[in-house]
């Protein structure tokens, strides 16, 4: 059976050249692993509610914050966690807004008793 002399159509979403179309002299950036890591916030269960935890690495960590549970200070450059309720009285962006800053030894061992 003969070829067809017809050009072949352009992948959709490719443009008018086909595959790799504009990938010429662009380099792909290095994936950071840990950036990404740390960007995901994950929920957690405790018995004073749902909680959204974030991971701060030391990279990451630029400013000083006041520890709620041993009020001291987490420095720069100390990995540690931002914490905010989940399940907040005024919705998810009233939680947000009043996230804070914990040493992750501090979170991991807090008391859950009411004060």
């Amino acid at each position: 059976m003969p070829r067809s002399n017809r050009p072949r159509r352009p992948v959709s979403g490719k443009g008018a050249s086909g595959r790799g179309a504009g990938r010429k002299g662009q380099e792909v950036p290095e994936l950071d692993l840990e950036r990404a890591r740390a960007g995901i916030a994950r929920r957690e269960s405790a018995p004073d509610g749902e909680w959204m935890v974030r991971t701060m690495t030391a990279k990451n960590a630029e400013k000083t914050y006041i520890c709620p549970e041993c009020s001291t200070a987490v420095l720069p450059g100390v990995a540690h966690l931002v914490v905010w309720k989940d399940d907040h009285l005024f919705g998810a962006a009233a939680g947000l807004a009043e996230r804070r800053h914990w040493h992750t030894n501090c979170w991991t061992s807090r008391s859950y008793r009411y004060r």
